[in-house]
């Protein structure tokens, strides 16, 4: 009620959004798990094509795209984009329309 009159007012309620829990861990939420898009390394793709991809496809600068691409040559992999997983399958469609092997998993 008012105070200065007989006119009941509203309580605002606080309302949580719908969270979904990660079936894996229970008590995550699936929002707080970005997915991210994994390059692997192949004997077909030259170097220099890895990196074309990661400019033209990502826009990365050079140094950027160089900088995975060399992870992917050393290390045999380099996760090259993350975000929700709608994303991330859309990242890794293009990777094989381009001729790369990628992969999507959820970010640890």
């Amino acid at each position: 009620m008012c105070h200065h009159c007989d006119v009941p007012t509203a309580t605002p309620q606080v309302v949580e959004p719908d969270v979904v829990l990660d079936p894996v861990t229970e008590d995550v939420p699936l929002a707080a798990l970005p997915w991210v898009t994994i390059v692997w390394n192949d004997p077909v793709n030259l170097m220099s094509y890895v990196t074309f991809v990661f400019r033209n496809y990502f826009g990365y600068s050079m140094r950027k795209a160089h900088k995975l691409m060399l992870e992917v040559h050393n290390d045999g992999k380099s996760v090259v984009s993350s975000g929700s997983r709608e994303e991330m399958e859309r990242d890794v469609q293009a990777m094989h329309e381009y001729g790369l092997w990628a992969t999507l998993e959820r970010s640890e």
